[in-house]
């Protein structure tokens, strides 16, 4: 048996609550206005303007790089001319050092940095008659690609220079940025090659890329989803917090349909964003059902779950929102479930969900959605959990990538009839 108490969160939070305020609006006024339209210029323009004016900077521009030519490319720009003119190498300033490290990165005073970067913007300035005092250089990096940089530049005060707070807070907003406009570049792309295209499918492509890609082993986590139609009301992320940490969350939004795709489009953006500040899954709960609670229509609601395992150790901190209960494989061969949960989300503002921190070694968890264990045979019989945890048994020892697809197979080969969405993430330790 399974004993479960509250713990302290895992990691300490980076920000104060007036910040997370403050710059949760602003994400969510981001996903509000991306979600108006999938058109690409209106959306770089969208976000460049919402960045400019919370940065309190002089100008801003998006670089996008083309994986044919491996050049920069400048498409939007503001308060700054004549950048569409040029194509900058992927090695250049301060912008391929961001791409490069994958980070945001700051030249507080151009004037006083490294040779290469000041030499780098001197020679632009000239060409686009603007003078550079100081940088701030954000990678666009959705699903684990990076597409582009958000470069701003000259805080709007006296001295001109932005401020380490600056950088964080470009790093934070870069992220729904990136993922708009890739979404917006990959529906331009595809209504390119196929002008009747329905809006739908254009719908179902974006979000099969909302979703974590798997790793390589020896990662310890893996997901897999398989849409009952063309688009899907599941959701999974995961990632690697560094000091042996990780961070996960599955979701299901009730109902079908495009309705129920867009709220999970929200809940995914949302959780995208707010996981990389807020490591406390209780409270990253909270914060997302105060989100959803205010824009949800009637009727709708969405169950998840989210946790942070430390491999180290070797303990797992868990926070329900009327999420199915996950099932647990430890080393003996013994099934148990994680139970504690709270309200889903959308329903009950204001609600302070709890969590619980457990131990977890050599042990498996599968956190799923209820179209594994609703899914019914020709004789109407649903696999239910039992059944599902005979799948579990039997491809315990192949390594999590190929499991979770073998299992999938193996439901379906053996007259399962799908008619909602499958989706299953696995923890090992």
């Amino acid at each position: 048996m399974l004993f479960f108490k509250t713990k302290k969160p895992i990691l300490k939070e980076t920000r104060n609550e007036a910040q997370d305020n403050v710059d949760l609006q602003i994400i969510n006024k981001m996903n509000q206005e991306f979600a108006i339209s999938l058109d690409l210029k209106e959306t770089l323009n969208t976000a460049l303007q919402i960045i400019i004016t919370r940065l309190n900077a002089q100008a801003a521009n998006i670089f996008l790089i083309n994986n044919k030519t491996k050049k920069f490319e400048c498409i939007a720009s503001l308060n700054q001319s004549h950048l569409d003119e040029y194509q900058l190498n992927l090695k250049d300033g301060v912008m391929g050092k961001a791409v490069d490290q994958r980070k945001c990165i700051r030249v507080g005073n151009v004037r006083k940095d490294v040779r290469e970067i000041a030499e780098f913007y001197f020679d632009l300035d000239n060409k686009t008659n603007f003078t550079t005092y100081s940088v701030l250089c954000a990678p666009l990096i959705a699903t684990n690609d990076c597409i582009g940089v958000i470069h701003c530049l000259n805080k709007k005060t006296d001295e001109k220079l932005f401020i380490e707070d600056d950088r964080k807070l470009l790093e934070l907003l870069s992220t729904p940025a990136a993922l708009a406009i890739r979404n917006a570049k990959m529906a331009q792309e595809m209504v390119d090659q196929n002008k009747i295209q329905k809006e739908v499918e254009i719908v179902g492509e974006i979000q099969k890329s909302l979703l974590s890609s798997n790793r390589k082993e020896p990662f310890p986590l893996a997901g897999i989803n398989i849409p009952a139609k063309v688009v899907s009301g599941d959701f999974y992320n995961f990632n690697d917090l560094g000091d042996g940490k990780y961070g996960f969350g599955v979701a299901d939004v009730s109902g079908k349909g495009i309705k129920s795709s867009l709220l999970m489009s929200k809940a995914s953006s949302l959780y995208s964003c707010l996981s990389k500040t807020n490591f406390s899954p209780a409270k990253l709960l909270t914060q997302l059902n105060n989100e959803i609670c205010e824009t949800i229509s009637r009727g709708m609601f969405v169950t998840m779950l989210i946790g942070i395992y430390d491999s180290n150790s070797k303990q797992l901190t868990l926070s329900s929102a009327g999420h199915e209960p996950p099932i647990i494989l430890n080393e003996n061969n013994e099934f148990s479930n994680f139970n504690e949960s709270g309200p889903p989300l959308g329903i009950i503002p204001k609600t302070e969900y709890k969590e619980h921190t457990i131990s977890f070694n050599n042990s498996s968890m599968y956190i799923f959605t209820d179209g594994i264990t609703e899914i019914k045979n020709l004789q109407g019989e649903e696999l239910g959990s039992a059944g599902f945890q005979n799948y579990i048994t039997k491809f315990k020892d192949i390594p999590n990538n190929d499991r979770l697809q073998k299992m999938i197979n193996n439901i379906l080969n053996s007259k399962y009839i799908q008619k909602d969405d499958l989706t299953i993430v696995v923890l090992d330790s």
